[in-house]
C-alpha cells in the first residue's frame, strides 16, 4: 500500500518536472525570436544599419496620359431642320471646306428671292434720283430716304444669307471623318452630334505630374511611352506647360508633341510615360525603411556612441525603394533599418548587420 502511494507521488512530482521544463523551453525559444528580430534585450536593441554614402540619383517619374488628335471636334448643326443633303463617309478623308450636309433652306431662298427684287427696285429708284439730284430735281431729303431704303435692303439681304449658310454644314479643317449618326431625310436640331471630324496628320499626348515634380519638368524634354497591346515605345516632346496647377488634384497638366507619325496610335488611347529627372551625381539615398512618418516631422534613427539617436530630416526625390535625404544627415551616419518600433532615444544600440548604397546596388 505504501509502495503505491510512492510511485503515485512520483508520477506527478515527474509531470510537473516536465512541465516546467516545456515551458521554460518555450520562453527560451520566444526570447531568441525576439531577438533576432530586432526587440530589446538585456544588452539594448540588435538591429540592421545603413552607413551613410553619396550615390547618383538617376529617377524616372511614372505618369498616365491620353493621346489627342492635332485637331478634333464633333460636328452639330448650327440651326434645326430637315436634311435634304448628306456627304459623309465614314472613316473618309475630307479637305476644309468641304459641304458635308444641308439642311432644308427652301423658304430662306424664296425670302431672298424677295429681298433681291426689292433691292433692283430700290437701285433704280435711287441711282434716278441721284441723276436728280445733280440738276436740283429733288431735294436732299428724298435722296437720302432713297439711300436708306437700299441700305436696309441690302442689309436684310446680309442677314438672310447668313441665315441660309448655317444650313450648310462644312468641314472646318482637313481631316478624317468619323461614324455617321444621322440619314438623310432626318430632323436635326443644335443639339444633333451628326459625326466627327480628326486631323490625325500629327498627334499630341495630354499628362499630369504631382506637383512636386513642377520644376522638374521643362518644355523640350523628351519623354517614352508605350500603350497597351504595342510593346515597342515611341517618343514624345513637351511643347507647353500649365501655368497653374489644378487646385483639386494637386497635378500639373503638361501638353507633348508625338514625334513620329505612328499608325498603330489612335486619338484617346491611354498611355504610361517614364520621365527621366535630372540626375545629381551627390545625392544622399537612404532605405524607404529607414524612414519614421510623423505628422509635423520626418524621422530617422542614427547610432550615436552605440545609442540611439533621432534625427529630424528633409527628402527629395523617391525612388522604387530609397528616398533622397536633403538636410539632416552626413557621410558616414549609420541609420537603423531595422528595430524602429522598438527604439527609443538613448537606447542601447547593437548593429548585427550593415550595409551601404554600394553593397544594395
Amino acid at each position: 500500500m505504501k509502495k503505491g502511494k510512492l510511485i503515485f507521488w512520483l508520477a506527478i512530482l515527474l509531470a510537473i518536472v516536465g512541465l516546467a521544463y516545456v515551458k521554460y523551453s518555450k520562453s527560451k525559444a520566444t526570447a531568441g525570436k525576439m531577438q533576432a528580430s530586432g526587440h530589446r534585450g538585456s544588452f539594448g536593441l540588435e538591429a540592421k544599419g545603413f552607413v551613410v554614402e553619396y550615390s547618383k540619383l538617376s529617377n524616372t517619374l511614372s505618369a498616365n496620359g491620353s493621346i489627342l488628335a492635332h485637331d478634333a471636334v464633333q460636328l452639330q448643326p448650327e440651326v434645326s431642320g430637315r436634311v435634304t443633303y448628306l456627304n459623309i463617309k465614314e472613316g473618309a478623308f475630307v479637305s476644309k471646306g468641304t459641304l458635308l450636309m444641308k439642311i432644308n433652306d427652301a423658304e430662306l431662298k424664296a425670302q431672298m428671292l424677295k429681298l433681291n427684287t426689292q433691292q433692283k427696285i430700290a437701285q433704280s429708284n435711287y441711282d434716278r434720283l441721284a441723276e436728280l439730284l445733280k440738276i436740283k430735281g429733288v431735294s436732299q431729303a428724298e435722296y437720302d430716304a432713297a439711300e436708306n431704303t437700299l441700305n436696309n435692303i441690302k442689309a436684310d439681304q446680309q442677314i438672310l444669307q447668313a441665315q441660309i449658310d448655317k444650313t450648310e454644314l462644312r468641314a472646318p479643317f482637313s481631316g478624317k471623318l468619323g461614324l455617321r449618326n444621322i440619314s438623310l431625310g432626318a430632323y436635326v436640331s443644335t443639339s444633333t452630334i451628326v459625326t466627327t471630324l480628326q486631323d490625325v496628320s500629327s498627334l499630341k499626348m495630354d499628362m499630369s505630374v504631382p506637383e512636386r515634380y513642377a520644376t522638374s519638368v521643362h518644355v523640350g524634354d523628351k519623354v517614352q511611352c508605350t500603350v497597351a497591346g504595342n510593346d515597342e515605345p515611341f517618343y514624345a516632346t513637351i511643347i507647353a506647360i500649365e501655368p497653374q496647377i489644378d487646385e483639386l488634384t494637386r497635378n500639373l497638366k503638361i501638353r507633348t508633341s508625338i514625334q513620329a507619325s505612328n499608325t498603330k496610335l489612335f486619338p484617346g488611347a491611354y498611355v504610361q510615360v517614364g520621365i527621366k529627372l535630372k540626375e545629381l551625381p551627390n545625392s544622399i539615398m537612404i532605405p524607404s525603411s529607414a524612414i519614421i512618418p510623423d505628422d509635423r516631422f520626418t524621422k530617422v534613427v542614427i547610432t550615436d556612441s552605440s545609442k540611439a539617436k533621432f534625427v529630424e530630416v528633409e527628402i527629395g526625390e523617391r525612388t522604387e525603394n530609397e528616398v533622397q535625404i536633403t538636410k539632416g544627415l552626413k557621410l558616414g551616419d549609420t541609420v537603423l533599418v531595422t528595430g524602429l518600433l522598438q527604439a527609443k532615444p538613448g537606447m542601447p544600440v547593437r548593429i548585427s548587420e550593415i550595409s551601404s548604397s554600394s553593397t544594395v546596388k
